[in-house]
Parts: C-alpha cells; structure tokens; sequence
C-alpha cells in the first residue's frame, strides 16, 4: 500500500502527542523531529522535508495551539494542511478546451507509458463521456504500436497507427482523423529512452510544436522515488510540461516521489495509477491523499470507486432481502461479481476513517477461489438457488461434476451463504435500522455490495 510505512511513522507520533494532554514548546520540536525523519524515511526530498517541518512547527508553537483544549489535534489538523500544500492543494483538471484537445503523454521506457495513455483515455470516455482517440508514436520499442492496440481494443477505443512513419508526422495525420470522425481528445502514445538523451528531446519538441498539445503530461514510475522526481525536473526544463501521471502508486510503500514532484518542479500531479487493471487509474486529489497517509479515511474516493462498480439496483435489492431475509444463492453471486472489481481490501480500508487498514494489507480478492464459487452456485439450477435447503447429498455430487469442483468446495458455499444470513438475521430489526443510519451518515456507504459479507469469506 502507499505510504505504509510513512503513515504508521505519524501516527505514532501523533499518538504520544494526544498521551501528553497539553503541549509544550519542547514536544513539538521533538515531535518534528520524529515527523523529519519519516519524511526521509519515506524517501522524500530532503529540502521539502526541511521546508515542510520548518513551517509546520512554526504554526504549531503558536499560542492558538499551546493553549487550545486539544492541541494533538490541532498539530494533526495543521500536518494535514501542509501536506496537502506540499502535494499541489487542490485538484488539477485537464485542458480539455478546444476540441480535438490533444494530451501529449511522453517519458522514459519502463514507466508504463503505453498502457497508462489507454488507461486515461479509457477514464476520459467513463467519466467525461469524451470520444478518444490513440495515437500510436512510437515508432522504436518493438511491439510498442500492438500493444496500443491490444489494450485500445480492449476500452473499445480508437487506435491511430502509421506504422514506422515519421512520429511527427503520425501526431499532425492523428489529429486530423480526429477532427474528421468527431474524436473530441487525442493522447499521442510518444516514444521514451532508458535514459534522458537529447535526440529523444528533439523530437518531442517537434511533435510538441507540430500540433499544440493542450496538456504535456509527463509519465513516471513511483516506485523510482527520487529519480521520478528528477526525470520530472528533467522533462519539464526542456519540454515545459503540464503535469505528471504518477504510475505504481499501489506499489510504492514510501511515496516519497508523490510527495516531492510539486514542490521541487512546481508542476501537479494530474493522475495516479492505483494498479495492473485498465480501470485503475484515478484524479490524484492532495487533500484526499493526506487524509489517507493521516489515517483519516478517504470516504469520497470509496463512495466514487463504489459508484463506478457496483450496480446500485442491484445493492438496493441485496440490501431489502438481506432485511427480508432472502438472499439468495443468485444475489450471493451478484455480489461477488461486483465486489471483485474492488480491488484491493487493504487499499479500501485505508479509505474508511478509523478502519486498520494494516489488518488487512494484501488482503486482495483470490480470484482463483472467487471463479471456483462462481463455477459452483453456476452449475446449480435456479430452484437450488432460491432453496439451497433442497441440495442433498447427490445434488452436491451433480454441483460438483458440472463446475469441476469438489463436493468440500460446494459445502463451504453453502456455509458461507448460510453464514451471512445468519449474520443478517442478528442484524436484523433495531439492529439494522442502526447499521443502516450509521453508513448512511457517511454519505452513501450503504450502496458498497457484500460489506456485511466480509466474514463469510468470499476467498479471502
């Protein structure tokens, strides 16, 4: 998980603040002290660090802190500020004005270039409803043009290729196709180096100037902590670029890179990727981010992923028979269906105010236990589904040979079915009324499918 390790740091920190009760002088800067070395820990630049502590113990020795009722608090509510500050403070959109608006996607080999203009096109198209086209520009990493068109193909989008023409050339000739076939964004998929060279330079700046991208986003890997920073400075010196797609966020346990690339190029962090699926990528929101490395959850970004997964008829009727206590075999599978494009549970987690999201950490969906589940309530007939109470001995035998399972596989099935309902009938009544105004004080929780389900199992 991002910043694992940083956000642990802090919130021990924080932890033997509040222990304290007042606060002197003389705390804070011990405090900052601790909060200095995560930073670095966390591989991030040593004169953001600085400059970060520096302002951060200025504001909390003030007497607004030292004498308010709870000054832990304070301390935390003024990190939170700085680190969404360090990280660009607010949201930046794309410039999408100007259709065919063109995003110029450019950086070194390696950083996930190719698939990751897919996965902002594909995003673009959801989200924005946008009409996409791919541009296929480099012409020199073999395979690099099929594999545009694998994952093009797999967002049902668009794929411009010329083959080995000149790149600059296929930009110009790309974004006249667009303008001819009402393709409203281009994202020109541009050739990159395994090391910064002025050839690569040159010939970015000719496309740059050959078409006028609205936006030059510059492609890194975060896993590359501070050599994504200074790719980025590198970019930016001679392209001027508009902002930065931070790739394998998931993976980078440190986030230094995340939490450098503002304050050392001065250029924002547009997006992130958040893993390998082509629906993972996602706008990179300063303030969110710090409530996740805070600890303090990431509800608006939970209920977002919820909305873009589930089926929210479907939860609603999930919902009223897990109340009426009639869920079946079929909305047992539905929910699995739609809790398996979650991802991550420990990522999750890390979204829910208060939730341990360590307990969980790499708690994924085991999606060779899910297709077995799948494969079981599959092979049963609808009368089974509804009445799992009917499935004998020579039923489960049948279940079995027709999902190429085991009978072991369709008894725990069938425990875990009967367990979530068991659970929902204690659930039920008060009980429920209870649950169901608690999630939905958090702004429309109740909508994510199978919540309750968590301890039946589902191939964790």
């Amino acid at each position: 998980m991002a910043f694992e390790g940083l956000s642990e740091k802090l919130n021990n920190v924080f932890k033997r603040l509040r222990g304290k009760g007042r606060l002197t002088e003389a705390d804070i800067r011990e405090a900052m002290k601790e909060v200095r070395m995560a930073l670095l820990e966390a591989d991030v630049n040593y004169k953001v660090v600085k400059e970060f502590t520096n302002k951060v113990t200025e504001k909390a020795i003030g007497a607004d802190v030292l004498e308010s009722l709870s000054p832990a608090q304070t301390v935390v509510k003024i990190v939170n500020e700085e680190l969404t500050a360090m990280m660009g403070g607010d949201t930046k959109k794309l410039d999408l004005s100007n259709p065919p608006a063109v995003i110029m996607l450019v950086g070194l080999q390696g950083a996930g270039k190719t698939t990751n203009c897919a996965k902002l096109a594909g995003l673009l198209k959801k989200q924005n409803g946008k009409r996409p086209l791919l541009a296929a520009c480099d012409i020199y990493r073999p395979a690099a043009i099929e594999q545009l068109e694998t994952v093009g193909k797999q967002l049902d989008i668009p794929v411009f290729q010329m083959g080995k023409e000149n790149p600059v050339n296929i930009a110009k000739a790309a974004l006249s196709h667009a303008k001819k076939h009402g393709n409203d964004v281009v994202l020109l998929d541009t050739a990159g180096r395994l090391h910064i060279d002025e050839e690569l330079m040159n010939e970015l700046k000719d496309i740059k100037e050959a078409v006028s991208p609205n936006e030059i986003i510059l492609t890194v890997d975060a896993m590359t902590g501070q050599d994504a920073v200074r790719a980025a400075s590198a970019f930016d010196d001679a392209l001027g670029i508009t902002g930065v797609l931070l790739t394998k966020l998931d993976g980078d346990a440190r986030g230094g890179a995340a939490l450098s690339i503002r304050s050392v190029t001065g250029k924002p962090i547009k997006y992130v990727g958040t893993g390998e699926k082509l629906d993972m990528i996602e706008p990179f929101h300063p303030d969110r981010m710090a409530g996740r490395i805070l600890g303090m959850g990431d509800v608006l970004t939970l209920i977002e992923k919820a909305e873009q997964t589930v089926n929210e008829k479907k939860a609603l009727e999930a919902a009223e028979k897990l109340r009426q206590n009639r869920f079946t075999l079929s909305d047992y599978l539905d929910q699995m269906e739609q809790l398996k494009n979650m991802g991550d549970l420990g990522d999750l987690a890390a979204m829910i105010p208060g939730m341990d999201a360590k307990a969980l950490k790499g708690a994924k969906i085991d999606d060779k236990t899910m297709a077995r589940q799948e494969a079981v309530i599959r092979s049963m007939t609808p009368k089974e589904r509804d009445n799992p109470q009917i499935i004998n001995a020579s039923r489960k035998k049948r279940i079995a040979a027709g999902s190429g399972t085991s009978v072991v596989d369709v008894n725990r099935v069938l425990k875990q079915h009967e367990a979530m309902q068991q659970m929902m009938k204690q659930l039920s009544g008060k009980k429920m009324r209870k649950l169901q105004k608690k999630f939905g004080s958090m702004g429309g929780m109740s909508k994510m499918p199978g919540m309750g389900g968590f301890p039946g199992g589902f191939g964790f």
